[in-house]
């Protein structure tokens, strides 16, 4: 009661309520016309009977609208969004998630499963409005940018991003805020310290969670491989962990965006030297061919943000 009563004074006229006025606004509205279009035995009357979850239908969707984020979400249910369902009699309210809620859900279960999953708590809030669009960087902002705005993850020719560069000049940064502009369209992505990764998988080894954690970084629509280079890789680990993920990934047409401190020819030296085998420059050109040619190239510089 005391809902409907704060829906009939917004429409109060000469210190009455509208009743008529009410219903008659409501049964203008678009979405209103639209399901009545859909279900023509939908009558005034029915709308009045339902009013209050008629308003909340459509105050939910103008919130959707003007999203504010997954956060600040302010419908009846956080992420969800009320719709009008008409059972034969009544028009009922129904809520379905919305594409960011179950992004969330998603990132929260590969969390669940790759405890190397992460975004740096610095950049959680970044967007490309904030960046320093400075000369040495512009570059690669230009380039993100434009491939969270374009990129159809599963179509072909979707390439992936390299940046190399030196320490602390924000390449995990701008990653960072690529993971979270993807998400604002409803791309998952997952962003893994690479070093981290490949602990992580060794020490899978002893609870047969091997292919599993293989099978998220395979299947994620854009996976990020932070800082690759920086890690101690096994021969194993170099073919059969990523041999594997870059290879499926490449078939699948989903990108792989990197960061490094290396260049191209730099990485195929790392990736080709291991302290038991020795050094295997067949094995890492193969790997390299999955990441030269899916990927462009762009260089990082400029000062030590971490310093700074």
């Amino acid at each position: 009661m005391q809902r409907m009563n704060k829906l009939l004074a917004s429409y109060k006229i000469n210190g009455k309520y509208s009743f008529d006025q009410i219903v008659n606004d409501m049964a203008q509205n678009p979405e209103v016309v639209e399901l009545r279009r859909e279900h023509p035995e939908i009558t005034v009357a029915h709308i009045a009977q339902s009013l209050s979850r008629v308003k909340q239908t459509l105050d939910e969707a103008e919130h959707c609208r003007h999203c504010p984020g997954l956060e600040a979400c302010p419908n009846l249910l956080q992420g969800h969004k009320a719709t009008m369902d008409w059972t034969g009699t009544s028009i009922e309210v129904r809520h379905t998630p919305c594409r960011l809620y179950l992004l969330d859900r998603q990132q929260k279960e590969r969390a669940k499963l790759i405890r190397t999953h992460y975004i740096p708590k610095e950049i959680v809030g970044a967007s490309f409005a904030d960046l320093d669009a400075d000369d040495e960087r512009i570059d690669a902002i230009e380039a993100v940018l434009e491939f969270c705005q374009r990129v159809e993850p599963g179509t072909p020719g979707a390439k992936g991003l390299y940046f190399y560069g030196p320490f602390g000049v924000g390449k995990s940064y701008l990653m960072g805020a690529a993971a979270k502009k993807l998400a604002e369209r409803g791309i998952a992505s997952l962003m893994v310290y690479t070093p981290d990764f490949f602990r992580e998988i060794k020490d899978a080894l002893g609870d047969n969670t091997v292919q599993e954690k293989i099978a998220v970084l395979k299947e994620v629509p854009v996976l990020i491989l932070d800082d690759i280079g920086a890690e101690t890789l096994s021969p194993w680990a170099r073919d059969e962990v990523l041999g594997a993920i870059l290879q499926y990934r490449v078939s699948e047409n989903l990108p792989v965006l990197y960061t490094s401190n290396y260049t191209y020819e730099q990485l195929q030296d790392h990736l080709a030297y291991s302290q038991k085998a020795g050094v295997e420059q067949l094995k890492a050109m193969r790997i390299m061919e999955r990441i030269r040619y899916y990927t462009k190239a762009y260089e990082v510089n400029g000062n030590n943000r971490r310093i700074q």
